[in-house]
């Protein structure tokens, strides 16, 4: 059977996956995209609108299977009974870790990834992030500054639709933002506190999110149901199912191949330059190999170097990229799970309205002009206002039968408003936080599985220990009471904020990655998604991907009609 040839493939059909597949092919490439999974149909796979009692457990989930078949995934909130579909086998997909120091990895492997569960923030790098490596000494200088992407932030972002409120703020830069979503009155009490008492020094707002305010683009606006790790039916949410993709098959120059388990970027050694990809069918599991000028690895952050370390030729013997020692290192995630919260008083007769797909931000403050003396890098705050409602549940258990209890279940029962400030803290780049091939361990399509070694490290920790001081004395000063710090703990992965290992680099010595996501050996081979990072901000990552993608895609059309690919 002869092999079949594109100008390019694109592997993975997530955030930066649905990126590639569009920008080349509305570029005139013929494009294959190779998912790992199944295909989608929003119509069918999509439950946002599924209630509860339609399901076995109640959205509740079958605790035998989550413990037996996704042990970790379930650490995710969104892997419930709705949306365990989208999360992967853990049985599958394994992958090891040194003893006591777990990585929590989350995963989706279907069309669209990711992209279908994520929490869809969207925040700016500025400078203060792209020079922080070279100015503190901490990983090595991004080869990129907010300059040569901020263009490309216009890009994505008018395209998905980001909505927000714009701060002025430098090291958070404004975007073209959709209408923000309203605050609610626990909220904007607790914003007007903390503007009052440290004026424009620390800005609480609503997030910025890719969910549509308004109508977008075709799509609908959002309709606060609440269950957008379900899928969206009416597309009120950024997911490449529903936008890129399908763009990128309008075009006619487009194909997508589900169950296409990729197993390595195929080298030669004559020609000097990766000729396609290796493909084990995810259900026949037989090996098939497509060819292209072109590849995109867009797996996402560890799915993607693990590829190219499984990679491996006379002239890469340590991974396709791995000759500088630099592949599968200097792994991070975002600290989470450490801040403070409080009681709003007041407001006993305000209700919350409908279920809104989006919480509270308040950007970093420190280091951004001021050195704190304890850790380099900073920390920004997710959260919200919210308030508890008992409803019929209450009556499990409770004494009581006939019409008047029923009645009297029909009738909520509100709790206190309160307020919570979850830090995001940056993670530095280190060495030995690393992945590697397992020597033995294997997945279910035979091809060797990663060992993950991460840890927090000194700076991580301090972050984590200021987030819950600078939230309880911010929540105080605002006027709340009952403050209570916590910090639950979380181990690195579960922030689902993975990046590096295969980082950019301003020459071959120093990284994976030119400053156009090529790989140095491999001019021809792209990665644009999480591996790339140098370094990982305190911003959610996602909407810096989908930039960097297009700008690479564009350069790379444009070198192949230089003949230079």
């Amino acid at each position: 059977m002869s092999r079949e040839t594109f100008d390019a493939i694109v592997i993975g059909s997530g955030i930066t996956g649905g990126w590639a597949a569009k920008e080349l092919s509305e570029k005139g490439l013929s494009v294959i995209v190779l998912e790992a999974g199944r295909t989608i149909d929003p119509a069918r796979d999509y439950l946002m609108n599924a209630p509860a009692y339609e399901f076995d457990y109640r959205y509740l989930g079958d605790k035998k299977h989550l413990n037996s078949r996704q042990k970790v995934q379930q650490k995710c909130y969104a892997c419930d009974e709705g949306a365990a579909q989208f999360f992967v086998d853990d049985v599958d997909n394994p992958y090891s870790t040194p003893e006591g120091r777990p990585f929590d990895w989350i995963r989706g492997r279907q069309l669209g990834g990711k992209s279908i569960m994520w929490g869809r923030q969207c925040y700016r790098w500025s400078d203060l992030d792209f020079e922080a490596n070279l100015k503190d000494g901490h990983g090595t200088d991004w080869p990129i500054r907010y300059k040569d992407i901020e263009s490309w932030y216009d890009y994505v972002e008018g395209y998905a639709g980001i909505s927000g409120e714009k701060l002025g703020l430098a090291h958070l830069p404004d975007g073209p933002f959709l209408p923000p979503m309203e605050m609610s009155c626990a909220e904007q009490f607790v914003r007007d506190g903390i503007a009052k008492e440290y004026g424009g020094a620390r800005q609480l707002t609503v997030g910025r999110v890719a969910n549509l305010s308004v109508a977008h683009r075709g799509r609908a606006a959002c309709h606060y149901c609440g269950d957008c790790h379900r899928g969206c039916t009416v597309g009120a949410y950024f997911n490449s199912v529903q936008t890129t993709l399908v763009d990128a098959l309008a075009t006619g120059k487009c194909r997508i191949r589900p169950f296409s388990v990729v197993h390595s970027v195929v080298w030669d050694d004559a020609k000097g330059k990766a000729t396609g990809v290796r493909v084990v069918d995810g259900q026949t599991k037989e090996t098939i190999d497509f060819d292209a000028r072109i590849i995109f690895v867009c797996a996402s952050a560890l799915e993607s170097t693990r590829i190219l370390l499984n990679s491996k030729s006379r002239a890469h013997p340590n991974g396709l990229g791995g000759n500088s020692d630099h592949l599968g290192r200097y792994l991070m995630d975002h600290t989470m799970q450490s801040g403070a919260r409080g009681t709003v008083p007041g407001f006993e007769e305000k209700r919350t309205f409908g279920s809104r797909p989006n919480g509270i931000y308040l950007p970093r403050f420190r280091n951004v002009k001021e050195q704190h003396p304890d850790f380099v890098r900073g920390y920004a705050y997710q959260g919200g206002g919210y308030r508890s409602v008992e409803g019929w549940q209450r009556g499990v258990g409770a004494e009581g039968f006939g019409a008047d209890f029923k009645r009297a279940l029909k009738v909520p029962q509100y709790g206190k408003w309160r307020m919570g400030l979850g830090g995001f803290g940056e993670c530095l780049p280190h060495r030995e936080n690393r992945i590697t091939l397992d020597p033995t361990l294997v997945d279910r399509w035979g091809i060797p599985a990663l060992h993950i070694d991460m840890q927090w490290r000194e700076n991580e920790r301090a972050i984590m220990k200021d987030t819950q001081v600078a939230a309880a004395e911010m929540l105080e000063a605002a006027g709340c009471t009952e403050v209570t710090t916590y910090d639950n703990n979380s181990s690195p992965g579960l922030t689902i904020h993975e990046m590096g290992t295969a980082r950019m680099a301003k020459d071959a010595k120093s990284g994976v990655l030119n400053k156009w996501n090529q790989v140095w050996d491999a001019k021809n081979v792209f990665v644009t998604d999480g591996a790339c990072m140098a370094s990982s901000a305190c911003q959610n990552p996602s909407i810096t991907y989908m930039a960097l993608t297009a700008r690479a895609t564009d350069y790379a059309v444009r070198a192949m009609q230089r003949k230079e690919l």
